[in-house]
């Protein structure tokens, strides 16, 4: 195995890096903490790793002083807790001076090694060493991380571009536009409805729409294969399936378990409840899905209702469900929420107490700031709006928040001067 590394290290260090998109996070890099980097696959997290690198780089550190390992890398296939002091062995035997230097570890996919996290606390614990981890299971965050470095982590969530960062890609705009003159919303308009439909996986950008439909849908079949079926052994994956495909097919939609359950049974396939709870624990684990929990004080409350659950890009939902009028409001939903989730902030949706949903409550966690926004695909559509409308207003009443927003297609104005409806291509930018 030493041979290995040290052809993977010698080949890390000749080998020219690529150009990396530039993404709108930054690591932590606190000293005695290892920065992790988390997220679903094919998101970017390597070359968000090549960013950092190429800035350290610029900042005068030499090429040598850096270590990348990629754990999915056929070579290491055998590698095992027990190889790992031999990565130390060969890297400090290439460079013994580098022990009293700052060294910079970039460790990629890492989660795939049992026991990895006794490593890392070693390294911290003993070595001039500031380490980066990618994985893509959010285990990273979980009780196996928590429980072997004992707070000493420092997560960064890396997600498909954001809207801002695709027309960075797609050289449309550099920095944020300042203003919205015709020019300027007219390109949005387009981008956003290519945005939309293509989603933000960095590796579809640029492809036809046959190809970008068969990487997709090959994402999904590795998440739920290396991710999910193989990390926690799963059998019934006919379930599994059908619960990705129901999920997805009813986008933002509330999931209870008890009806997926009741369905299944009447198509007589055999699963149990606490097999359907396992499985969307493990989905929500490999960030296919995120859970939307009701605004409630009451636990109780929060546990008897469903959350709303929402795939992680809308690109994805495209490439595995059949397009319909149904699914512009879905992806306008999901393209929203994607954008609060960016943000940080807690997010969840509340009902009023007359009976009415509003699609999203957030918090900011450090300011407390919090804002009521519903998603409605056009105005034009009285019968709609006008519902989406009236539960903005019960709950701005009921919570006591003076505004509220209303996300839209492409309308713009402002109701009654507390309500703002402002259109997606607009507000992703805001």
């Amino acid at each position: 195995m030493k041979n290995i590394i040290s052809q993977l290290i010698d080949d890390f260090h000749e080998r020219k890096l690529p150009e990396p998109v530039i993404r709108n996070k930054e690591f932590s890099e606190v000293k005695g903490k290892a920065d992790v980097v988390i997220g679903m696959r094919r998101t970017g997290k390597t070359w968000f790793c090549y960013q950092k690198i190429k800035d350290l780089l610029a900042a005068g550190i030499k090429k040598e002083e850096i270590l990348y390992l990629n754990f999915e890398d056929d070579r290491l296939l055998e590698f095992n807790v027990n190889n790992f002091q031999e990565i130390l062995d060969v890297y400090f035997g290439k460079y013994p001076k580098h022990r009293t230097a700052r060294c910079y570890f970039f460790f990629d996919e890492i989660q795939r090694i049992d026991q990895w996290e006794m490593f890392i606390r070693r390294l911290l614990d003993t070595e001039n060493i500031q380490i980066f981890i990618t994985g893509s299971s959010s285990k990273l965050l979980g009780s196996e991380i928590a429980t072997s470095l004992r707070g000493r982590s420092l997560a960064t969530e890396i997600f498909p571009f954001s809207f801002e960062e695709y027309l960075k890609f797609h050289g449309l705009f550099s920095d944020r536009p300042k203003t919205f003159g015709a020019n300027t919303s007219s390109i949005l308009r387009k981008a956003v409805k290519d945005y939309m439909e293509a989603g933000g996986f960095p590796e579809v950008q640029k492809t036809d729409l046959d190809v970008r439909i068969e990487i997709l849908q090959g994402y999904i079949d590795s998440v739920l294969l290396k991710d999910i079926i193989e990390r926690h052994k799963v059998s019934n994956v006919l379930v599994l399936k059908y619960l990705v495909r129901h999920i997805m097919t009813s986008a933002g939609g509330q999931f209870s378990v008890n009806k997926f359950f009741n369905t299944m049974k009447s198509m007589s396939i055999k699963c149990t409840k606490n097999s359907l709870y396992e499985y969307l624990d493990h989905l929500t684990d490999a960030f296919l899905f995120y859970k939307v929990p009701i605004h409630s004080r009451s636990e109780k409350s929060r546990l008897i209702n469903p959350a709303k659950i929402y795939t992680i890009d809308t690109g994805l939902l495209n490439a595995m469900t059949f397009r319909n009028s149904n699914n512009c409001g879905q992806s306008l939903e999901t393209l929203v929420f994607m954008h609060l989730r960016r943000g940080g902030d807690d997010v969840e949706y509340l009902n009023t107490k007359d009976g009415r949903e509003v699609d999203f409550f957030t918090r900011d966690r450090i300011s407390g700031e919090k804002h009521l926004i519903q998603v409605c695909w056009q105005m034009s559509d009285k019968k709609t709006f006008e519902r989406e409308l009236l539960g903005l207003k019960s709950a701005m009443n009921e919570i006591s928040l003076p505004t509220g927003t209303i996300v839209t297609w492409d309308d713009e104005t402002v109701i009654d001067k507390r309500i703002k409806v402002i259109p997606i291509w607009k507000w992703l930018l805001t």
